[in-house]
Parts: C-alpha cells; structure tokens; sequence
C-alpha cells in the first residue's frame, strides 16, 4: 500500500492557500479515509516575492517543470484560474502520466472535449467538481448518484456576486449602481465586474452543468446570455407586488421535440419556489430527472475553504484508486449529439414594463398590439403616474420568444407608447419537472 500520495498545485492564491490549510487542519481524517497521506509536494507561483500567510512543508517554484518533470507527483491540482497557461499546463502534466483537478470553469466549458479525449488517451482521471457551485457537490451527484434518471431540467443560482446584488436590491430598495460599489468593496466583484454582471460566469456552468445532465456537448457558445445590468429598482418593487424575486438563472432544459435549451438571464420565480429563498452569495442547483422527481443542491458557491473543500473531494476519489489499484471514475458522458432549441424557440412568460401616454384608450391599444403576433395576457395593471405619463405593467402567458419579440416591435411603433422599459422572463422552475 503507497504510503503517500504527493500533490503539484499549480495556484497558491485565495483556493490555493485553502486546499493547504484544509489538507493540514483535517490530515488525520483524510489519511484514514484515503489509506495514505496526501501530501503537497510542490507549488507554482508566479512570483516567488509575494509574500503568502500560509507555510508548508513544500517547495515552492516559479518553473513549472519542477511539477511537470517530477515522477513522485501523481496529481496535479490547477487553480491558476484563465485559460493560458493553464490549459497547456494540465495538457502537458496528463501527458507526464498524472492526474487533473481543476476548478477551471473557463477551460472546461470552451475545451472540455480536448481535456476529456486528453484524459482518456494518456489514461488519467480530470476531475472538476469545483468548477461549479463552489462547495455544492453538483458534478458527481448528476454524473454518478442521478446516473439512473433521465434529467429533464436543471436550473440554477450558480453566480455569488449578481445574487448578492439582487438580495441587496430586493430587501434594501438599493439601485444597481450603489449595490455594484459595495459588491466590489466587499471583494465579491472585481474591479471589472463584466464576467459576473453580464451572466458569462453563469453562463460557462451552464455550459458544463448542461454538458453533464443532457449527456450531449454544449459549448459556450450554446448559451444565450443576459445579464442584470438593467434591472431597476422598479422592476424588483414590481416582482415583490406580484409574488416574485428577480433572480439571475442558468437555465438548461431537454426537449424531445425542440433539443437542449440553455440559456443564462435575470427572471421573476415565484417567492414560494425554494430559489428564491437563495440570498446574498450562496448558490443552489434544482435538478428534475425522470425518477427522482425534485431535488435541490444548496451551500456557498465560492470563497477559499468551500471550494477547497470540492477540489480535496476530488483528490480523495482519486487517491483511493491510487492506493486500491483501481479505476473506477466516470469519464466524459458527452456521448449524445443533440440538437439546440433556436432561441427565438423558446417559450416563457414575460413581464414587460412600459411608459405610455396617460389618455382613455391606452390599455385597449396594448392589448391589441400583443394580441395581434398572438402573445396571450396573464394581467395588465397601471400602477403609477410618471411625470405626465403612466406606467404600465403586463404579464403574459408563456410565449415563443419570437412572438414576443415581435409584439415589442408593434408596441414600440404605438404613438401612445413612449417607451419599453424593460422585458424578463417569468419562470417556474417546477413546470415541466
């Protein structure tokens, strides 16, 4: 039986330095389950001045060679964030023999297959559990203990920071502007917030959450994606008045008939669906499979030690074939090629708020216009007077995006409209399960 297990960790930021503290504060226990000592041998950074509040019995270098090169590493752990250099990296390291986990969300959802066929070819395990939802265990679950379900839909709150924001909005009245600034000053966003803000992290798990529960490969690309820049005060005040929170969601759905919708964009859910009870950063994860029925993955979707936490968890599964001489782990499940639902095919209620002209005939007028490219109106209400102007507020039944899209080019050309404030869907993550 090996004795220990030694470990390259490519990264000694915020996860790098908690994969040690963690590795160090629970050594007993994670010996005991493993059958061996896991122990880091080496660490990349990429300045060796930095000064780090973590110390350990390992080397630290700036070449990685010194990983790469080493036949006594047996896992490679990337944390270096980005995708160069850290795809080549692990390219180069399961090339030499040894074993990926990774956190990369980045070079998973736009390289995943290479990294697969790279895997299976040097027959080695890439293991990436981290990569999504932080601490939540959600890759494993959907590709080893919901293996027996056909997945239907999985919808998420996969991102920390737009999460943070809409709570502070919703239980504050804060604008988006105010909330932006002290999200940054928290450090839950980066100076350039644009990956967060826009939905591109939402969407890159998305990409790999819909990849694993559809067996099919989808890409970055694959994913339509808005983000919660033009939500407003308004709009949240308006949600909380009809029995909702905005939230922004990762959306992946299975059709038979249309293929896989995934799609990343801000949605009024019913305040009673367990989701929107999801505040501040934490994440959740709602999977409908064919047997299970409902389940929800719910826990802190960043941050040092519960990310640390997935990436040791992957380590582990890996030691302990390494210890039993065995090979048990699931490889890529991307073995369907499934058609993708246009997006213009996809079908949600909406709500859509609009500035009009405050005279009799006005409520007929919009009526008319949605009725007209057939979208069907759940309720009109006008809530308040805006200057010289009203404000009115429609929810429809669930329509064809493409109809919808069209009902906002007639209303627009309204002389009695002035203006289309805003358009969300309204989702009910339960319809369909």
């Amino acid at each position: 039986m090996m004795e220990k297990i030694n470990i390259g960790l490519l990264g000694f930021g915020t996860v790098g330095t908690g994969v040690a503290r963690v590795l160090k504060e629970n050594e007993h226990e994670i010996t005991q389950k493993v059958g061996a000592q896991l122990h880091i041998k080496t660490v990349l950074v990429r300045n060796l001045k930095t000064k780090r509040d973590f110390s350990g019995d390992f080397f630290i270098t700036d070449k990685i060679d010194d990983v790469l090169q080493d036949d006594d590493i047996h896992i490679v752990i990337e944390l270096m964030g980005g995708i160069h250099p850290s795809r080549e990296y692990m390219l180069r390291a399961m090339e030499a023999g040894k074993h990926i986990v990774t956190a990369n969300k980045d070079v998973i959802a736009q390289f995943g297959k290479d990294m697969f066929d790279a895997a299976e070819k040097n027959d080695v395990e890439f293991m990436f559990e981290a990569s999504v939802g932080g601490g939540i265990p959600i890759i494993t679950p959907l590709k080893q203990c919901l293996t027996a379900n056909k997945i239907t839909k999985v919808v998420g709150i996969v991102n920390g920071t737009t999460n943070y924001m809409l709570t502070k909005m919703t239980q504050e009245g804060t604008d988006y502007k105010t909330v932006l600034a002290e999200a940054q000053a928290k450090g839950y966003a980066e100076a350039n917030p644009a990956a967060d803000v826009e939905g591109l992290d939402a969407a890159r798990k998305a990409a790999i959450l819909a990849s694993i529960a559809f067996n099919t490969r989808v890409g970055l690309d694959d994913v339509s994606v808005e983000g919660i820049t033009k939500i407003t005060p308004a709009d949240i005040e308006y949600a909380t008045e009809l029995g909702y929170v905005i939230k922004l969601l990762a959306i992946a759905k299975d059709s038979p008939e249309k293929g896989v919708d995934v799609r990343v964009h801000p949605a009024f859910i019913p305040k009673e669906h367990p989701l929107a009870a999801v505040n501040d950063v934490f994440n959740a994860i709602y999977v409908c499979g064919n047997a299970i029925g409902e389940t929800m993955f719910y826990g802190r979707g960043a941050g040092a030690l519960p990310t640390a936490s997935a990436v040791i968890a992957d380590v582990i599964d890996i030691s302990r074939d390494i210890v039993n001489e065995t090979f048990g782990r699931v490889r890529c499940t991307c073995y369907e090629h499934k058609k993708f639902c246009p997006i213009d095919e996809t079908k949600s209620a909406y709500y859509v708020r609009l500035l009009v002209e405050d005279q009799p005939g006005v409520l007929g007028a919009i009526a008319m216009a949605f009725g007209e490219n057939d979208v069907s109106l759940n309720s009109v209400i006008q809530t308040r007077k805006v200057g010289e102007r009203a404000e009115i507020v429609a929810i429809t039944h669930s329509v064809l995006q493409k109809k919808i899209r069209k009902a906002a080019e007639t209303l627009q050309a309204l002389p009695v409209v002035t203006e289309i404030r805003n358009m969300i869907r309204v989702e009910n993550p339960q319809e369909a399960c």
